[in-house]
């Protein structure tokens, strides 16, 4: 899945309860308590010294950034000086560095190579968090100083990124809940700290079970139709957790497993669709209906408390869409087409399946064996003959690096001598076009037992020139290791998953912003997609693509014949995707759209099929890309903001189409979008911005000739 950023709890919304969850008051700590390795590591671009942190020091040290962030918040409220601009708001961006660094080391981590011993540590970290925020954004005395700046800004010079900044505060108190009466900060506090403690257990439930629900084959004949290199691969993971002689199928975090396109044996595909559709619903330990039902109802509580009928219309209100009902007529407008698409697809493998006297009704197990098949027919491409030409470090060398050279000058040079926390874990200088090194780049590209699924990119560093920070970026997916001396082949639905989560690295590397508050992606979540999703377009630009796609053993480029059936076969199968995202997303939109009057939820499953009826999307053989209980979207990080992949498509779509009435891959191109996007982060209205980049206002019909809809 394309996940985009991994949303750090702590270290992305740190003190302004941007994810919903406002931060902690810690238990009385000594504020020199705070290991050094943090901040100030004496290694370029202060990137973390992994060599020297332990497990045991997180604690000691965001504790310790607690209580020193707290000191400086109570110095900016409690100043005898008259508030400014200066002493309260860029005070308050100055604040808490301690913090925000070793938090956002550690998030990471639990995100990318986590143990007992950080799962633990976040959780019990995560009500201190809560309760650090809420002294923070409840602290009466110092939204007053804020409101004094805000309440006199009419009579003040500013730069326009000074007076967004100095908005964007105030909204984000109120927004927390700094308006609220004694009783209500109480009750918000409470509220804050229960969703703390439900999300850590849902995000440590879903590591759990999708382990534990990870299929063991016994016999090698019920893998017939993968690979040989990915048969040898699962055996060595297999044989790696003491069931040497077996083979296992990792699964990953979508409801749909790409294994399923290749397996021929239909029990196999049965056993692993069941077991990932089950996953954090089947009672257990690792079950996450009642925690998600408590979130719902709780965050609905929030909303009201907030003076918002739902948490649908509390999120949507500060983002582009401002409305549920701007971002549900997008999605129901186009769930009609999507679905009649859906069942035409379907159709066609059920007459396949019948010309071949299959004798059964397709299922969802069976839908990419049988998809595969029919694109074979029908555009004479066959998947297994395309992974050849995209060999791993061809496509990450001579595709995403090569692309950001060519629209933005950038090079990057690999380098070993910065320490790691994962021997996987990759290091790149990000070298800019006067040949300076401007950041870092952290890539960890393969899949672990104690990795999250899915994609995404994050931080250890955002740059601010105000903090004089520069980048030190990461991205992670998580495709199979490959067995010792083989070729990792990517699928294209990798490839174009490498070149998404390099859009967002893009975003983060080229931000050049003085306030780390608009560094990088910190912008609206249904813009954030935006910049990430043109990068993926580029993967298909044709002097591109036969840079990169060439034969793992001969070298040979991708035979032309073969890539445009590639290209043709791009809106092939559009009719499931588009209806298994739509399902998602509509989902996320229905149970944030629960009133906090509303009875909690019981039947979790009967509420998803409900859900999806409503908008005619209840199709037994296309599943939602994410069932709820396994939903890290909709629970964590993106809560109400699934459909941002959709609205930012439009845009993407819309600006693709501009790359190229104006010459495409361009260097005169990629100067203007890094000009008017990519080094603007949340520093303008996100509207604006796209105006000034494109000149126009988006249009949807690119979106939908893209995905086959006209």
């Amino acid at each position: 899945m394309t996940t985009s950023k991994l949303l750090t709890a702590t270290a992305a919304c740190l003190f302004l309860g941007a994810c919903g969850n406002p931060e902690p008051k810690p238990e009385v700590v000594a504020t020199n308590a705070k290991p050094p390795m943090f901040l100030n590591t004496g290694l370029p671009f202060d990137a973390p010294a992994f060599d020297k942190i332990k497990d045991s020091d997180f604690r000691p040290a965001i504790e310790a950034g607690m209580v020193k962030h707290l000191a400086e918040i109570d110095s900016i409220a409690n100043s005898p000086e008259a508030p400014t601009f200066e002493n309260t708001i860029v005070g308050l961006e100055k604040s808490g560095r301690e913090l925000t660094r070793a938090s956002a080391i550690f998030y990471n981590l639990t995100g990318s190579a986590t143990n007992d011993s950080l799962q633990a540590i976040k959780e019990a970290l995560a009500p201190k968090l809560a309760a650090h925020g809420d002294a923070i954004t409840l602290n009466g005395k110092l939204f007053q100083r804020i409101k004094a700046v805000y309440d006199n800004r009419a009579a003040m010079s500013m730069l326009p990124e000074d007076a967004r900044l100095l908005e964007r505060y105030y909204e984000r108190f109120v927004r927390a809940g700094a308006l609220l009466d004694d009783a209500g900060k109480e009750q918000m506090k409470k509220l804050n700290e229960e969703e703390a403690n439900l999300t850590t257990k849902f995000e440590d439930n879903i590591l759990k079970d999708r382990s534990a629900s990870a299929i063991i084959v016994d016999d090698v004949k019920q893998l017939d139709g993968m690979s040989a290199e990915d048969i040898e691969a699962a055996a060595a993971v297999a044989k790696a957790k003491g069931q040497a002689g077996k083979w296992l199928i990792d699964l990953r975090n979508t409801t749909t497993q790409p294994v399923l396109a290749e397996l021929k044996d239909r029990a196999t595909r049965e056993r692993v669709f069941k077991a990932s559709v089950a996953r954090n619903g089947h009672g257990g330990d690792f079950d996450n209906r009642k925690i998600i039902a408590r979130l719902a109802q709780l965050r609905a509580q929030k909303a009201k408390l907030l003076g918002f009928p739902n948490w649908a219309t509390y999120v949507m209100d500060d983002q582009m869409a401002k409305t549920p009902e701007r971002a549900l007529k997008l999605m129901a407008d186009m769930a009609p087409a999507a679905a009649a698409n859906a069942r035409k697809e379907g159709a066609k493998l059920q007459a396949l399946v019948d010309k071949q006297n299959g004798g059964f009704k397709v299922e969802a197990w069976d839908w990419d064996f049988y998809a595969e098949q029919v694109r074979k027919a029908e555009y004479d491409l066959d998947e297994a003959a395309v992974k050849p030409y995209l060999e791993f470090e061809t496509v990450l060398q001579n595709g995403v690096f090569f692309a950001a050279h060519e629209l933005f000058g950038l090079t990057f040079k690999e380098r070993k001598d910065l320490p790691v926390y994962h021997p996987d874990v990759r290091v790149f200088d990000i070298i800019d076009t006067n040949g300076t090194v401007m950041g870092l780049f952290y890539g960890d590209y393969y899949a672990r037992d104690n990795k999250n699924g899915g994609a995404w990119m994050s931080s250890f560093i955002d740059q601010s020139s105000l903090l004089g920070q520069r980048p030190v970026i990461t991205q992670n997916c998580n495709y199979v290791k490959p067995a010792t001396g083989q070729p990792c082949l990517l699928s294209w639905d990798d490839v174009t998953t490498l070149f998404h989560e390099f859009g967002h690295a893009l975003h983060g590397m080229l931000s050049d912003q003085k306030y780390p508050k608009f560094s990088g992606t910190a912008t609206a979540t249904d813009f954030v997609e935006f910049p990430s999703q043109v990068n993926e377009n580029w993967a298909l630009e044709p002097r591109l693509f036969a840079n990169f796609a060439k034969h793992y053993k001969t070298g040979e480029v991708m035979p032309a014949a073969l890539a445009d059936k590639l290209r043709k076969a791009s809106k092939f199968n559009q009719g499931y995707m588009t209806t298994e995202y739509l399902a998602a997303a509509l989902l996320d939109l229905e149970w944030h759209s629960l009133s906090a009057d509303a009875p909690l939820v019981t039947d979790v499953n009967a509420f998803e099929k409900a859900a999806l009826q409503k908008y005619g999307l209840d199709i037994a053989m296309v599943p939602p890309r994410y069932k709820s209980c396994y939903f890290s979207h909709a629970w964590t990080g993106y809560a109400a903001n699934y459909y941002a992949y959709l609205w930012s498509e439009v845009m993407d779509a819309d600006a693709f189409a501009w790359f190229n009435e104006h010459g495409g891959m361009t260097r005169a191109n990629g100067d203007r979008f890094r000009a008017t996007i990519l080094s603007r982060g949340g520093s303008m209205d996100e509207l604006d911005m796209y105006k000034a980049f494109t000149g126009r206002e988006p249009r949807v019909e690119p979106l939908l000739v893209k995905r086959g809809l006209k």
